[in-house]
């Protein structure tokens, strides 16, 4: 969802409808993470926990300048944008020209930290956060069309925890090795984790624990032949599908339920609001309200572009 009352909306229907609908977090299906589960965070190794870092340092902020033209004839400009405010066409919107704008999107905290997050939600069965904040901008990269954020730190905050999240398209990863990534910290222990591997780091002398991504070359050749696949997250992608096929046979939630991806989605979109309106925020998901805040409630829908109308209705 674009907004938080959207998400709303879809949930609503699937469970009037009884649908199975899985989110594309594939962190809850990755081999090695869903390791880390296992013999980490499932057997207490990291004690207490009270602090998460989470953070993107990918220069995915595409930034360019290109002249407004005419749409081509094989393209209905229209109905691409759909209910957002209709750009100046400048180009094909494919690809990741469509991501380095609010209209269509939640910039890279809704497009980055919305994966990180909901790993971490599913590690440490979390559920809404109890309030959300955060600042940011664009601090650096001024050039250009692009209007999302290319700096931003948030804090989601729970009961004796805070996780933060922290990107930046520019400049260096502050860990080369985990340039998307969540470290999970506990007084007994760290685990890092990304989707390539894993870390556990015990306090003092305890063995250290890590895990490489799983690749599956060999039992499925196909992968090789596949454009544009990414070989690291093609486990992740199947057993994420095949688990929603299961969900659908068995009449059961798959592990990706559109719950629990509107929880890490809506959080996201409210750390934007709150960079917006320069103030924590707290979300009342029972009434679907911003507790002690009419402005910020009202930002919960974005306004559609006619004749389109928002599917949710209070």
């Amino acid at each position: 969802s674009v907004d938080v009352l959207e998400g709303e909306a879809i949930l609503n229907t699937a469970r009037k409808y009884n649908r199975k609908v899985q989110i594309g977090t594939q962190r809850r299906s990755t081999p090695h993470l869903i390791d880390a589960k296992e013999r980490v965070i499932d057997k207490g190794l990291l004690g207490k926990i009270s602090h998460v870092e989470m953070c993107c340092y990918y220069h995915m902020r595409k930034n360019g300048n290109p002249p407004v033209a005419p749409v081509p004839d094989f393209l209905d400009y229209e109905m691409w944008t759909g209910p957002a405010p209709l750009r100046p066409y400048d180009g094909l919107p494919h690809g990741s020209w469509w991501r380095t704008f609010m209209e269509y999107g939640n910039g890279i905290t809704g497009d980055m930290c919305v994966h990180m997050f909901d790993a971490v939600r599913w590690l440490l069965q979390l559920k809404w956060p109890k309030r959300v904040s955060a600042t940011g901008g664009i601090y650096v990269q001024k050039g250009g069309k692009s209007n999302i954020a290319d700096t931003q730190t948030a804090i989601f905050e729970y009961d004796e925890l805070n996780c933060v999240w922290q990107h930046r398209a520019w400049g260096t990863p502050a860990d080369p090795d985990y340039p998307w990534a969540f470290i999970i910290y506990g007084d007994k222990g760290t685990l890092k984790g990304s989707v390539m591997k894993y870390e556990f780091i015990p306090v003092g002398n305890g063995d250290r624990i890590v895990k490489d991504v799983v690749y599956e070359r060999e039992e499925f050749p196909e992968d090789l032949n596949e454009p544009r696949i990414e070989l690291h997250t093609a486990p992740a992608t199947r057993r994420h599908m095949l688990n929603l096929l299961s969900a659908i046979e068995n009449d059961q939630l798959p592990v990706a339920d559109i719950e629990e991806g509107h929880i890490s989605t809506a959080s996201c979109i409210l750390a934007n609001l709150s960079m917006q309106l320069n103030r924590p925020l707290a979300y009342d998901p029972q009434k679907r309200i911003c507790m002690d805040d009419p402005e910020a409630t009202q930002l919960l829908r974005r306004p559609y572009r006619t004749p389109w109308q928002h599917p949710y209705i209070r």
